[in-house]
């Protein structure tokens, strides 16, 4: 691959990957825009890749923000996760290993980037509700028991939730007889359902081998379904914890809006009093204009009659001088 198209295509891959930091809303528009832009600069099959892209669900959306936002926290998660099944697989071998400790760090590193999750959410205007926030959950758990393998779901990149492991899929994690033991992360976690086991040929045809092998596949799928069981109890409660939590916020919410209608309806009385008392002393003042534009009238003519008969006086005194 050529250094010019190796660019290229990394290019590509950051434009792909800016879409899903872009808040929700913008996702569609953006995702088309770099669509036509690539069929533009003649690169058609990019461009029918992008084109198919889907808008992710709000709860994908925020799992795709704490990928970008809060990365260290977002590695805890998966390395408690590969931890933990390191430590199942040891356990279900025969090895006496702890899981409670890898399961406690598990649970820590998701409650850390569920109350991540809830503060994205709320951020971005969108309700933290129990509904999306079991789904979030949910998926992060799957990505946790998912990661390293090569069909993965890619973190940053999800357009949909993940759904959680199935009965095969944590059955796949028990050793079969005779296997080597796990000195790492499990790798076996396939999405498909694991294959039937082949039976060797030392078994063949011996009824007590057989058997055994079949007592080992039971308390195999029975440990499994026992973690399954335990994840499932674990994920029960958080959901009800934050279902609980949020009906107390809502109760909150309840109470600080019917303070605030009842602050309301009484500013709304005061202002019909003030508004009352307004129009009556509007009223007074203007009957108080009238009543005082009235006497001035009266005032300027008695002052106009009493200078009428000053005159008047005057010509009187004259007169009688003349005749004196």
């Amino acid at each position: 691959m050529s250094r010019k198209r190796a660019a290229t295509e990394e290019e590509a891959a950051g434009d792909v990957d800016a879409l899903y930091q872009l808040p929700l809303p913008e996702f569609t528009a953006a995702r088309n825009t770099l669509a036509s832009r690539l069929r533009k600069s003649g690169r058609a099959e990019e461009a029918e890749a992008v084109k198919g892209l889907q808008k992710p669900p709000i709860s994908a959306w925020t799992v795709n923000q704490l990928f970008w936002k809060h990365r260290a926290a977002f590695e805890k998660l998966l390395e408690a996760g590969q931890k933990f099944r390191t430590a199942q697989a040891a356990q279900l071998n025969g090895r006496g290993t702890d899981i409670r400790g890898p399961l406690e760090a598990r649970r820590e590193a998701l409650a850390d980037l569920s109350r991540r999750a809830a503060e994205v959410l709320r951020n971005a205007s969108h309700s933290p509700s129990p509904d999306v926030m079991r789904r979030v959950t949910t998926t992060l758990e799957a990505l946790a028991t998912y990661d390293g393998l090569p069909d993965a779901p890619r973190p940053g990149r999800l357009s949909d939730d993940v759904d959680p492991p199935g009965f095969e899929t944590l059955a796949a994690l028990v050793p079969r007889v005779g296997e080597g033991a796990t000195t790492g992360p499990s790798r076996v976690l396939p999405f498909q359902q694991a294959p039937p086991k082949k039976k060797t040929r030392g078994s063949k045809g011996d009824p007590k081998e057989q058997e055994r092998e079949r007592e080992a596949e039971r308390k195999a799928q029975l440990a499994a379904a026992k973690a399954a069981v335990q994840q499932g109890e674990h994920t029960l409660r958080d959901a009800r914890k934050h279902a609980e939590q949020a009906e107390t916020q809502l109760k909150k919410a309840a109470a600080r809006a019917k303070e605030s209608e009842r602050d309301l309806r009484e500013i709304e009385k005061e202002k019909t009093a003030i508004d009352k008392r307004y129009e009556k002393a509007a009223a007074d003042a203007e009957s108080s204009r009238q009543e005082a534009r009235a006497v001035a009238e009266r005032a300027e003519a008695a002052a106009e009659s009493v200078e009428d008969a000053e005159r008047e006086l005057e010509k009187a005194r004259r007169e009688l001088t003349a005749l004196s």
